[in-house]
Formats: structure tokens, C-alpha cells, sequence
């Protein structure tokens, strides 16, 4: 038996935020990262939203990219104060990642941090709290998913928590708050997005209900991503549905090794000055882990059918992947991201010499392999690899050299 977990309702389309205003409840406290939300009115338009339908309304804020267990564990403690019925976080991943990590906290005072990362292991919340995320990102879909990732900058490692029931109750997708998104950031997430609906399709949880949700994405992304880039702003709204629907599909149908390697490689090199961005990340290793992936000729067979829906050609399976691999690579070239950790600059953009000297990296090889193998997103793989094959492949992800093995 398998499960297929979506939120309750979804709003979606301009002006969808205003839904806000119809809530039933007491108090509510709004989760969100920076100053943009802020700097662009979208804070104060949930705030006056929530206050209308009758709420008293706290604000958590300055939740930072790759949000960490302490702001968990101080947005947690907020929660206990203010005693919140709703949780609204509202924003990029981040924010609403952060959110849904306090979400468990606040309802579970005893949990700790390592009790949540156990994969489906969170008791049943809805006790204290019910959660909306408004998604302000074309990229990560966790206002739709059952994961969210937060970082233990003690030991430099991203983690992983995966569970239906942090799957909001209310997702809110309005385009509005899209169009905010500077270039770059529409670079990285939405080919965050393109490696969620990959890897999902690939993945050997896929089953017929998330199999449409993952092409139909793969399709959108294709036509509107780059677009959107170019500030194209009817793309960008489509972009916005585009990756919510390639959320849908990875959180029923789970991701693969290039999120595993993503979140292992994310923070490991904090200490030389930056953070390989998860969405570039992903963009980086997606096409290396498709031809690691492509020996299995199950996943083979899938990578062909998204490279025919992609309509790329190619006469057999073999030719199809190479296409579809020659496709993303022109993708990240399209929208300036480095295809190599190599050549990764401390601002994500292609550089001779990137910020991440040679032999750190493989002195940290060995490390960066052993946490990836054991990532939450391995095991729906469809190639299990051993320690030494992730070692070679995380090398041609540094050197951006052929997968042949």
C-alpha cells in the first residue's frame, strides 16, 4: 500500500493571498525570512488579511537562508508563548522549511531535533496548530511537500525531515509574490524545480498519480523556465504552478541522489567563506547523477520518455539520455550557472577558480559520500551507489568530468 498526501485546499493564481482573510481562528503567527516580503507589502497585506478575519497576529521574523536548528529552537519557544491555532509562514523554502520544523516543536516540547529527522517517524500533530505556507519562490514546493530541510551548522551537514504530517493544511501559491524574485533566484529554483519532477519520475516510489504531475512539470519548466529568467512575467506566473506541481509529485513519489548529494555538499565548505546554493547545486549534479542513474535500464527507459515529452529526439534510449543531459547543461549556461563545484564562485556564478579549494574537497570526499549514502533521498534512488561510487561521482561533480562507471 502506498499513500498520496496533498494539502487540504490550495489557492492559487493572482491575488490568492486575500484567502487569508477568511480563516477561522484566535491567534496567528506569521513565519518569514528576510526583508523582502516585507520590503514589497506582501507582510503587511497577511498581516491586515489575518487581522480582518479576526486573528491577533505575532510575527516571527529574520528566519535566514538554510535556516538552522537554533532558529528553530527560537521560533519553537516564540510558539510556546504566543500559543498560536495557525502557523502562516510565508516565503522562499527557508521561512517555511524553519516553520515547519517550530510547527513540530511547539506541538511536541520533547522532541529533539535528531527525533525529528527520523523518516516518517513525527507522532500526529493538529493538537495546537494548523500551518498555511505562502510560497514566494518557484523552486522548492514546500508549501506542498512533506519535507523540510534545515541545517546543523555544528557539524556543517543539511538534514532532511520527511513526514505527511508536515504537510501544510493550506498552501497558498499566488504569482504575485513571484514576480518579486531577482534573476538569479529564478535560476536556482526553478531548476530546483526541474530536479524535483526528474527525480521524482525516475524515483522507485513513482506511481500513476505522480507520474502526470511530474511530466506536465517537466514540460511547463522547459517552456517557461528560461523565459521567466529573461523576465518574461507570464512565464514567471507559470513557473510558479510549475513547480508546485513538481512538488506534488516528489513528495508522494520521493526524490533521489542528486538532493542527497545537494544536502550534503550545501554547507560542508562553509568554513571557506560560502554555501553552494541548493538549487544551483542541484543544477550541477542532476545531469552527472542521470548518467550514473542511466546504467539501471529502468531509469534508462523513464529518462527516455521525459526526453521524448521534451520532444529531443533520439533514436534509442542511449541517445535520449545524452540529449536530455546536453539539454539541462544548455539550460544552466542559459541562465549563468557553473556546472561544476570547481568552477563555482563565492557569488554562484561561473568562475576559473571557485571557492572551494581541490584538496579540501577531497580531503572531505570520504565524509561528504558516507552522509550522502545515508541521506533520506537515497533509497528511492533507482541506483543504489557504494561508498566508492559516490566518491567518484561527487569527483566528477568537482570537476565536471564523464560519469562512465
Amino acid at each position: 500500500m502506498a499513500r498520496f498526501c496533498l494539502p487540504r485546499d490550495l489557492y492559487h493564481g493572482k491575488g490568492s493571498l486575500a484567502e487569508l482573510k477568511n480563516f477561522k481562528g484566535k491567534r496567528a503567527m506569521i513565519c518569514v525570512g528576510g526583508g523582502s516580503m516585507k520590503k514589497f507589502g506582501f507582510l503587511q497585506r497577511a498581516e491586515d488579511y489575518l487581522k480582518e478575519a479576526g486573528f491577533e497576529v505575532e510575527v516571527f521574523e529574520g528566519i535566514e537562508s538554510d535556516p538552522s536548528v537554533e532558529t528553530v529552537m527560537r521560533g519553537a519557544e516564540a510558539m510556546a508563548k504566543f500559543q498560536p491555532d495557525w502557523i502562516v509562514a510565508i516565503g522562499g523554502g527557508s521561512p517555511i522549511d524553519a516553520a515547519k520544523a517550530m510547527w513540530i516543536k511547539y506541538e511536541y516540547p520533547d522532541c529533539t531535533f535528531e527525533d525529528m529527522c527520523k523518516v516518517f517517524g513525527i507522532p500526529e500533530l493538529r493538537h495546537k496548530a494548523h500551518f498555511c505556507a505562502v510560497s514566494s519562490t518557484s523552486g522548492t514546493a514546500t508549501e506542498v511537500t512533506a519535507f523540510s530541510i534545515i541545517t546543523n551548522y555544528a557539524d556543517g551537514v543539511k538534514y532532511p525531515i520527511a513526514d505527511f504530517e508536515i504537510t501544510p493544511d493550506v498552501a497558498i501559491v499566488d504569482p504575485d509574490l513571484a514576480e518579486t524574485m531577482p534573476k538569479k533566484l529564478v535560476a536556482h529554483t526553478g531548476m530546483d524545480a526541474m530536479t524535483h519532477a526528474v527525480e521524482a519520475y525516475v524515483s522507485t516510489a513513482n506511481c500513476d498519480y505522480t507520474d502526470p504531475l511530474a511530466i506536465h512539470a517537466i514540460e511547463m519548466i522547459q517552456e517557461h523556465l528560461v523565459k521567466s529568467y529573461n523576465e518574461d512575467m507570464t512565464s514567471r506566473d507559470a513557473m510558479h504552478n510549475a513547480q508546485c506541481l513538481a512538488g506534488m509529485a516528489f513528495s508522494n513519489a520521493l526524490l533521489g541522489i542528486v538532493h542527497s548529494m545537494a544536502h550534503k555538499t550545501g554547507a560542508a565548505f562553509a568554513d571557506y567563506g560560502a554555501h553552494i546554493i541548493h538549487g544551483a547545486a542541484n543544477a550541477m549534479y542532476l545531469p552527472k547523477v542521470i548518467a550514473f542513474n542511466a546504467k539501471d535500464e529502468t531509469a534508462k527507459k523513464r529518462y527516455g520518455v521525459i526526453a521524448d515529452y521534451m520532444h529531443l529526439g533520439g533514436s534509442n534510449d542511449d541517445e535520449k539520455v545524452a540529449l536530455l543531459i546536453k539539454y539541462l547543461r544548455k539550460m544552466n549556461d542559459d541562465m549563468n550557472i557553473p556546472h561544476c563545484i570547481k568552477n563555482y564562485g563565492k557569488d554562484s556564478y561561473p568562475t576559473e577558480q571557485g571557492f572551494v579549494p581541490e584538496e579540501v574537497f577531497l580531503e572531505r570526499l570520504p565524509k561528504i559520500a558516507e552522509l550522502a549514502i545515508a541521506d533520506a533521498c537515497t533509497g528511492s534512488n533507482p541506483r543504489q551507489p557504494s561508498q566508492e561510487e559516490m566518491e567518484k561521482l561527487l569527483k566528477c561533480c568537482y570537476y565536471d568530468t564523464e560519469v562512465d562507471f
